[in-house]
């Protein structure tokens, strides 16, 4: 019946007699786990609203009678989106490729040259978007990589030390040794029990930033055909004229 508070006991005993180079390391692995949390909920909850955010402009975008004028409004806000801060960029470009126009009427003319500049505009904007998105995986792909080592190094140590005491004691009795061995085993069950949820966050996150850069480089493909198109350079063109005469 008292077997349970004596085992209890015992546990409590040998974690508050843990060598110092050990307990250092089961708080590495504690201080790696809660970041790897904090990277998870944090990325989480930013990729969900990038996500739903896009959906909400692109519905707006499909919707409107005017995709110019949309566009043209839609960059003149806040981007409250990476499709709206990519109509944005689109936008900015064409506008400040026609403003070295003293013509903007003229601007037809240049269609061919107004492609290329939106096209390396958006593909820009695209890549800065996505190095965005990423910051914090390489985080979890080094500490689902290390931790499993980690937990080893420090099962290793404690071994060692374990086996020290056991020889200084001159008793090699399960009770004796069964405390210290399965005390420095901890540290390799922590060290897996820390990388494998940040491996799997690591390859989710990963393959859903893959899908939002596809749906980037869709609906640049549309901006493109939209911006590019001679009613669109006409009415930007003017935009920027008044913009800059007042």
């Amino acid at each position: 019946m008292n077997s349970t508070p004596h085992a209890t006991q015992s546990l409590l005993d040998h974690v508050g007699h843990t060598d110092s180079m050990v307990t250092g390391v089961l708080y590495l692995l504690l201080a790696l786990s809660l970041l790897t949390w904090f990277l998870i909920i944090y990325k989480g909850l930013e990729l969900w609203r990038a996500r739903r955010a896009n959906e909400e402009y692109a519905k707006q975008f499909w919707d409107s009678t005017d995709a110019v004028l949309f566009l043209k409004n839609s960059a003149a806000g806040s981007a409250a989106c990476p499709l709206a801060l990519l109509t944005k960029t689109g936008v900015s470009a064409v506008e400040h490729y026609q403003s070295h126009y003293s013509d903007p009427n003229d601007a037809a003319k240049h269609i061919n040259n107004i492609t290329e500049t939106l096209t390396r505009a958006l593909r820009q904007s695209i890549q800065d978007q996505v190095t965005h998105f990423e910051a914090g995986l390489g985080v979890l792909a080094t500490i689902g990589n290390t931790a499993p080592f980690v937990g080893l190094f420090g099962t290793v140590v404690g071994i060692m030390l374990a086996l020290e005491g056991i020889a200084g004691s001159g008793s090699a009795d399960l009770n004796v040794v069964a405390g210290p061995i399965g005390e420095a085993l901890v540290a390799t069950a922590a060290g897996i029990a820390c990388a494998i949820p940040a491996v799997v966050a690591y390859n989710s996150f990963l393959r859903r930033l893959k899908v939002f850069s596809n749906a980037l480089d869709s609906f640049a493909y549309d901006l493109l055909s939209h911006l590019a198109s001679e009613r669109a350079v006409k009415a930007l063109g003017q935009g920027a004229v008044s913009t800059e005469t007042r």
